[in-house]
């Protein structure tokens, strides 16, 4: 069987594992190994707008690139929050790289409810105030707010590996996506 490399940008086993869930689905007659390199995002450790998440998946793509070159595919997952209508609304950005493409997917977002709302507000990162809230631990390596508030009927894993897959859409399609002479102008 094929064997694909991919380095995964966090040492996170909900990110690993949504990384590898999602591969697994696109490309289901390839075997993929993880390797996890924990590198900075470039944002702060709660990305507080869509734009600010984003750009975090894309510093951990680049920085995984450059601490591991030996690769097949480098994916970077920032979880973020932003502000919409004076509510927090929490979603992920995913980047997924190989040397000829880019694909970028946000996972869909869910609403937080008030009391983790206000402590994220005031700077604590998302996955410490659920642990505050709903008196867990490290639930951000576990299921997250997601998880927490839908008793694990969708997980964070789950949330995330959706968006890989949305991520890995050029990759399926490549002839479509594919940078050319014709139209790299």
């Amino acid at each position: 069987m094929n064997v694909k490399t991919i380095v995964v940008a966090s040492a996170n086993p909900v990110k690993i594992n949504a990384a590898l869930g999602g591969l697994q689905r696109m490309f289901p007659d390839v075997e993929f190994k993880a390797v996890p390199v924990s590198v900075p995002s470039g944002v702060g450790d709660q990305p507080m707008t869509d734009a600010e998440t984003l750009e975090g998946a894309i510093n951990r793509v680049q920085n995984a690139c450059e601490a591991n070159q030996n690769a097949d595919f480098w994916i970077g997952i920032e979880g973020g929050v932003a502000s919409i209508g004076g509510e927090l609304a929490a979603f992920a950005w995913v980047v997924v790289r190989s040397k000829e493409l880019l694909g970028k997917a946000r996972s869909g977002a869910f609403f937080l409810p008030r009391a983790v709302t206000e402590l994220v507000e005031q700077g604590i990162e998302l996955g410490t105030a659920d642990d505050m809230v709903f008196n867990h631990s490290n639930s951000k390596q576990k299921g997250g707010a997601i998880g927490i508030l839908t008793d694990n009927v969708l997980d964070r894993k789950e949330l995330y590996e959706q968006a890989v897959v949305l991520a890995l859409v050029p990759f399926r399609n490549e002839q479509l996506y594919a940078v050319t002479s014709d139209n790299a102008s």
